[in-house]
């Protein structure tokens, strides 16, 4: 049997249309949809299928949207015998892993999300935050311009440690702007702004985070039945006791996606397969390691492409 790691995407790798040769392949599927769409009260599907962007790109609807799609994709690679050894999220995907893992059941983490990104986006006014990619410059020098910018009196911090050379900060909209300028200085290939509602990984999210830990009481948690390698720490956990803490944290603390596949790929796995719509974590696997195999798995002609390779001797 081959050993492979889910890994699931976060806000951004959200499109209209997704999901949607799922849905047609499956009376199953439609009803899961469907039940999504009564249990959070809003016509998710219809946002999902049909837009506009601009409405499926809110938070509080883009974070169940592709919690679900993910989700339901795991539910079919289970189906044909795919169970993952490990499993890890990018920022919203840690959602869609601990769903995969058992730690949550999916109307549990439908409504988790939802609340959460209502909470972040009220965390913030509207036009206040920001958050960019800095391409080409290292960790060292980027916190130190961060850091630098902070104390003078515009929060600006390291939100995404996403691979070699792509790194996302996050603040206060003139926090942000001054560390893309002199970072550019300092020697960044790029820094592109980024198509988002609110300053996400940063200390401007804890007023979000006390009210998220009320939503996240209500919830039962379960040991996960596979490590889901967390954001904050980067370590596998598994007992359901510490899994609450760690996603209250996870709202105002850096994703360390980089430090997470590089101990993924150290367990001698076949494969890493993102699972959910896009390829973006695809990209940043071979990034990391451009040896790994990998697989997106977003439709069921990707999933056969997989299937096909996984039944192989």
């Amino acid at each position: 049997m081959k050993k492979v790691a889910f890994i699931f995407p976060g806000q951004g790798s959200q499109a209209v249309g997704m999901g949607k040769a799922l849905y047609d392949y499956s009376n199953d599927v439609q009803a899961a949809f469907q039940q999504a769409d009564t249990l959070l009260n809003t016509p998710l599907s219809s946002f999902i299928f049909e837009g506009p962007e601009a409405t499926l790109t809110k938070t509080e609807h883009a974070q169940p949207a592709l919690l679900l799609v993910s989700s339901l994709l795991v539910r079919q690679l289970k189906e044909h015998g795919v169970n993952p050894s490990m499993v890890a999220g990018h920022s919203l995907g840690e959602y869609s892993a601990l769903v995969a893992a058992g730690a949550l059941s999916m109307d549990d983490a439908l409504k988790l999300v939802q609340t959460r990104g209502r909470l972040m986006e009220q965390a913030v006014p509207t036009g206040q935050g920001a958050m960019a990619a800095i391409l080409g410059l290292d960790a060292k020098s980027i916190q130190e311009v961060t850091e630098s910018i902070t104390k003078q009196g515009e929060v600006v911090e390291v939100a995404n440690f996403n691979c070699p050379g792509q790194i996302v900060i996050s603040g206060t909209k003139m926090g942000v702007e001054q560390a893309c300028v002199q970072l550019k200085e300092k020697g960044a290939k790029r820094a592109i702004a980024l198509n988002v509602s609110g300053p996400f990984h940063s200390s401007l999210m804890k007023p979000a985070s006390r009210e998220f830990q009320v939503a996240l009481e209500q919830v039962t948690f379960h040991d996960a039945e596979v490590p889901v390698y967390a954001n904050v720490t980067a370590e596998p956990v598994q007992e359901k006791a510490v899994i609450p803490n760690l996603l209250i944290e996870q709202l105002y603390s850096p994703v360390r996606f980089e430090e997470i596949l590089q101990r993924m790929m150290e367990q001698d796995l076949d494969a890493i397969v993102e699972v959910g719509n896009g390829k973006v974590l695809s990209g940043l696997v071979r990034k990391v390691n451009r040896r790994m195999k990998t697989f997106a798995i977003q439709d069921p002609e990707s999933l056969q492409t997989f299937m096909d390779w996984y039944k192989e001797d």
